[in-house]
Order: C-alpha cells, then sequence, then structure tokens
C-alpha cells in the first residue's frame, strides 16, 4: 500500500509539499540537529557549513536566508492550484475575497498570539513578524491573482520590484542622502520608525516592516507564476527545464541588480527577492523532476507530512517547549551520552515534532487556515 494513498489525491504535485517540507525541516530543529551531528563526527568542513546556517549581518546572502524566501514561494506555487482553480470554475469573486481576507486575518492572530507569548507586557508588544507578512503577502498576492492574468501577475512582479528599488535609491530621509542603505539611513527603516506601532526586532527598523512588504508579495508572485507553469500542458520535461532555466536568469539577474542595489534580507531588497528566487526555482525544478516525474516519491514522504501541515507545527513550536517535553522522559539517559547528550537532545525534538505531525497526517487533520 502506498505511504500517500489513503490521504493525498495521486494527481497532486507532491514535490511542492515535499519542498515545502523541506523547508520547514530546517525551521522546525533541522538546523540544530544538523550541526550538532556534524560536531559530533567532527569534519573540516564545519566552519564553512555552520557560516551559512545564520543569517547575513546585512549585505550579503547565507543558505539560511533562504528560508523565509523559499516559504512564500512555494505559497505561491499553490494559489493556481487552488485560487486560479476557483476562478476558472466560475466561483463568485465575493466568495474568493471572503476567502482571502479570512485567512490573512487567521495568519495576522496566530502571529499575534506568537508575539503576545513572548511579552511581559503589553508595551513590549511587536505588530509585525513571520506570520505576519506571511498574511500580507498572501492577502495581496491572492488579489492579484484573482484579477489579473498570468501576464498581468507577471508585470505586477517587475513593478513592485521596480518601484522598491526606485523608493530606496532616490527618496532621501531627514538627516541622510537618497539611497543610503546602512540600518538607521534607509527609507524602509525610516518608515518603520514613523508609523509602525509597538516595538521594532531591531530597535532603528524591523525586518519584517511596511514598506519591505513590498518586494515580498514579488516573491510570492514568483511562486504563483512557477505554479503556473506547472499547471500547463507541457511535457514534464519541458516543465523542469523551463523551472530551472529561469531559476538560473533569476540568479543571474540578482546578482547583476546586487551591484547597485545590494542583496539583503533585513531589507528584503529587490536583488534578494530575484537572487533568492533564483535558487526557489532549482529546488522546485528538481524536486519535481525526482518527484512527480521520476516517480521517486518515497523518499520525499518524511517531508511531505512536514509540508502538509507547516503553520500547524511553526505554531506549535513557538508556543510549547518541545525540549522541555524530551527532558522530562529522558533526562537520566540524555546524561550518560555525555559528549552526545546535545545531538540526541536535537535528534529527540525533531523526531518528537515529526511524529506529532504524523500523527495528524494519519489522522488526516490539517490546519487550513
Amino acid at each position: 500500500m502506498s505511504l500517500y494513498s489513503e490521504v493525498i489525491p495521486e494527481n497532486r504535485v507532491l514535490s511542492i509539499d515535499a519542498l515545502r517540507g523541506f523547508d520547514m525541516f530546517w525551521i522546525i530543529g533541522g538546523g540544530a540537529f544538523l550541526r550538532n551531528l556534524l560536531e559530533a563526527i567532527g569534519t573540516p568542513f564545519n566552519q564553512v557549513i555552520f557560516s551559512q546556517m545564520h543569517h547575513a549581518e546585512w549585505h550579503g546572502f547565507t543558505t539560511w536566508d533562504l528560508i523565509f524566501p523559499l516559504f512564500l514561494f512555494i505559497m505561491g506555487a499553490s494559489m493556481p492550484f487552488s485560487l486560479s482553480r476557483r476562478v476558472e470554475r466560475g466561483e463568485l469573486h465575493k466568495s474568493i475575497y471572503l476567502h482571502i481576507v479570512k485567512r490573512a486575518l487567521i495568519l495576522y492572530f496566530f502571529g499575534m498570539i506568537i508575539e503576545a507569548g513572548r511579552i511581559s507586557s503589553f508595551g513590549g508588544l511587536r505588530y509585525t513578524g513571520v506570520l505576519h507578512r506571511i498574511a500580507f503577502c498572501y492577502l495581496f498576492a491572492s488579489l492579484i491573482v484573482v484579477n489579473t492574468s498570468v501576464i498581468g501577475q507577471a508585470l505586477w512582479a517587475g513593478f513592485l520590484l521596480l518601484f522598491y528599488w526606485i523608493v530606496m535609491t532616490f527618496i532621501p530621509i531627514p538627516g541622510y542622502e537618497a539611497g543610503v542603505l546602512t540600518p538607521e539611513g534607509n527609507l524602509a527603516s525610516y518608515i518603520d520608525r514613523l508609523f509602525l506601532p509597538g516595538v521594532l526586532y531591531h530597535d532603528i527598523f524591523d525586518n519584517e516592516g511596511i514598506l519591505s512588504t513590498v518586494p515580498a508579495v514579488s516573491t510570492t508572485l514568483l511562486g504563483v507564476l512557477s505554479g503556473h507553469w506547472l499547471r500547463s500542458s507541457f511535457t514534464p520535461g519541458r516543465k523542469c527545464a523551463g523551472l530551472c532555466a529561469a531559476g538560473v536568469l533569476s540568479l543571474m539577474l540578482g546578482l547583476l541588480w546586487n551591484t547597485v542595489f545590494p542583496i539583503n534580507k533585513l531589507l528584503w531588497t529587490s536583488s534578494y527577492v530575484l537572487y533568492s528566487g533564483g535558487w526557489s526555482l532549482l529546488l522546485l525544478g528538481g524536486f519535481y523532476l525526482l518527484i512527480d516525474v521520476r516517480g521517486y516519491r518515497v523518499w520525499a514522504f518524511p517531508l511531505v507530512v512536514i509540508g502538509l501541515n507547516p503553520i500547524t507545527i511553526y505554531m506549535a513550536g513557538s508556543l510549547f517547549d518541545f525540549g522541555r517535553i524530551v527532558s522530562i522522559f529522558t533526562y537520566e539517559f540524555a546524561d550518560s551520552l555525555k559528549s552526545l547528550q546535545p545531538l540526541f537532545r536535537a535528534s529527540s525534538i525533531l523526531l518528537v515534532k515529526w511524529l506529532f505531525l504524523y500523527y495528524l497526517y494519519r489522522k488526516k487533520i490539517f490546519l487550513r487556515v
């Protein structure tokens, strides 16, 4: 019996779920597991790998800087299989709009729950965050998808990137010249200090702030365009080639734009959108080739289990201390492992989270906000 037959329809593009699960794997503990595994083994490449497991401090790009845009990209890739299909069926726009707004509000509400759990007083509340940005990107990208053609969606993606580059490059703020991209001297930071209520994540700016959400919508739209490509009538081989070619082109454009508008995750610069989008396209092309074209589906099952409930495990990991749960049941055994204790702890936390998701998978319980 297939691992997927009871839960997932046969015609589903499984690579999207697997890639989403791959992305979430690092968020829910994969990074800690890999770090402790490498430290236990000891390799001459440890420091090189570890340097990629942290976000760039300002300009630049590390592997860790791909995690968030990859999630937005995958969210966008799913839209043609859901929203576009509803439009094609002739569903009333009013019904679709209600669905979009409801989902965005729930995502934002979940984000506020997480932020509220991190503070001791109301004055320390932050009104932005990961789920907040996901909510806004979903809202605006969905409205664009429902109301425009594929060409229109591509034009919107390009326009938002150009708009962000222009305003960040040519509009000065008090005390600074136009085009300054220091943490305190750029337009996005200034707008956050002026208009964003509550606490800013970096005191003088917020990495999920107001203006930087504009290019993040383009990240989502890049995913939308890739979803349309996967839904097209082209042969599977041409779809893979198209995704990979688009990925290489996006990487090259991102590096070219980097010369005048540096790749920067905290500012979510236009070059960062294209560069991270290029890697996202290549990953989707690779996953699609292996899983949906070649039919190598078994290896992806652990990732699919994660990918079908991403918001569930993100919320659970933010609100519950899985490490404490593991410690309660394993503290005596863990103490005997000595130097291997960190690896055991990291792998145990990851396993407990996955088993929790597997239970939901078997029960067909999926949090679809």
